[in-house]
């Protein structure tokens, strides 16, 4: 072994093959007693791969990280994530939105395919194996059979940021790092739900999906989907703006999007005096959860015009974000100005960094795992290329 990889995700297999096909003697170790746990849970209602999309749309879900993980993207993008999963006997397919899935649409079997090709190319695998730090120049782990202190000429660490805690990425490496002199901003939840203080009366509608809506932020209007939940709202259409939410701007929602506001105002001028509040919005083509949110948000209840106005802009007054343990994602982590253009920690040559653990975010809907793949394909072939000797790694 020459080569060490920590973390069996996405982004840290990646690493692993692309050591491995350079010539590596590559070790694959991971806490818990399986890989991939995460991608496996991605996977469970379906694997989104990637979004077909151009590259220049595609960069635009990466904010203020577009610059840095461009070059990485534009070797490893959504066109290339598509043939990397058919290579694995995965065909995909586009759905309407042009997010890229599976046939399959679990993860499992991609899984499978990607760790017996892995297997084939010589990377041993160790589960249970738990890094606990730096001894001196070596890494330690805590191991069914003891203490183990490691000291590869290359290390890859591909251990996820500090959400989901139970499949594997609790962020405690960033104490660590820090030690060392890297550069860590602090964890913020990403792609999560958010708190809403509920009324009784709307219990019965806990699980109900709103569709057909559109979600509004800030400057940042998407159309989408969430549902309500005990506490509070989740979802696609959510997490699409979870970021601006995150940093205090108000949610509103077009509860009917496909109508402007005057069509909306002579459909309501049609409705017959005298009907039920439920009533009313049932015509006016709101869903039941969506007619208990308008309910739940408006009281007492405008008519006319001003009824139009409000489903067309719902205030929907939200008590901050679900906790970071809990989050799809996290932002913060491992900063850009610590790192090289190869991802090599500045303060620890011979150790590269990858995937989540890099300070960069980004929505659900493919982006994720895209940027995931990209990043551990180019730490592991930066790393392939590092001196050889024992001595590069591992110092600090």
């Amino acid at each position: 072994m020459d080569a060490l990889v920590i973390g069996g995700g996405p982004a840290g297999l990646m690493a692993a093959e692309e050591l491995a096909r350079a010539g590596r003697r590559v070790l694959l170790c991971d806490g818990k007693p399986s890989l991939g746990r995460k991608l496996l849970m991605a996977g469970k209602s379906g694997l989104n791969l990637t979004k077909d999309e151009p590259l220049s749309g595609f960069m635009a879900h990466y904010g203020e990280a577009a610059d840095w993980l461009l070059p990485m993207l534009a070797e490893f993008g959504p066109e290339a994530v598509q043939d990397w999963s058919r290579a694995l006997g995965q065909p995909v397919f586009t759905g309407t939105s042009g997010r890229v899935f599976p046939i399959a649409m679990k993860a499992s079997p991609l899984l499978r395919a990607w760790l017996a090709r892995l297997n084939a190319l010589g990377v041993e695998v160790r589960t249970r194996w738990r890094w606990e730090g730096f001894e001196g120049r070596a890494l330690r782990f805590r191991t069914p059979d003891g203490p183990v202190e490691l000291t590869p000429a290359v290390t890859v660490l591909a251990l996820g940021g500090a959400s989901w805690s139970r499949l594997g990425s609790d962020g405690a490496w960033a104490e660590w790092l820090a030690a060392r002199g890297a550069g860590i901003a602090p964890f913020r939840p990403a792609n999560m739900g958010f708190l809403v203080d509920w009324s009784p009366h709307m219990a019965r509608h806990f699980g109900s999906p709103v569709k057909g809506c559109a979600l509004m932020a800030g400057d940042r209007r998407e159309r989408g989907e969430f549902v309500i939940s005990a506490r509070g709202i989740e979802g696609g259409g959510v997490y699409a703006l979870s970021r601006l939410l995150r940093e205090g701007a108000p949610l509103t929602l077009d509860l009917l999007p496909d109508l402007s506001t005057q069509d909306l105002a002579t459909r309501i001028a049609k409705l017959r005096a005298g009907e039920s509040i439920a009533n009313r919005l049932r015509k006016v083509g709101l869903s039941p959860a969506a007619a208990a949110l308008v309910q739940e948000f408006a009281r007492p209840l405008p008519q006319g015009e001003a009824l139009a106005r409000l489903l067309k802009a719902l205030a929907v007054p939200l008590a901050g974000p679900r906790p970071l343990d809990e989050a799809i994602s996290t932002a913060g982590g491992i900063t850009r100005d610590s790192l090289t253009g190869d991802l090599e920690l500045r303060a620890l040559p011979g150790i590269f960094a990858c995937g989540e653990m890099l300070d960069w975010e980004a929505p659900t809907g493919g982006y994720l795992l895209t940027a995931c793949l990209a990043t551990g394909r180019h730490a592991g072939r930066a790393a392939a290329r590092a001196p050889g000797s024992p001595k590069a790694g591992c110092a600090g």
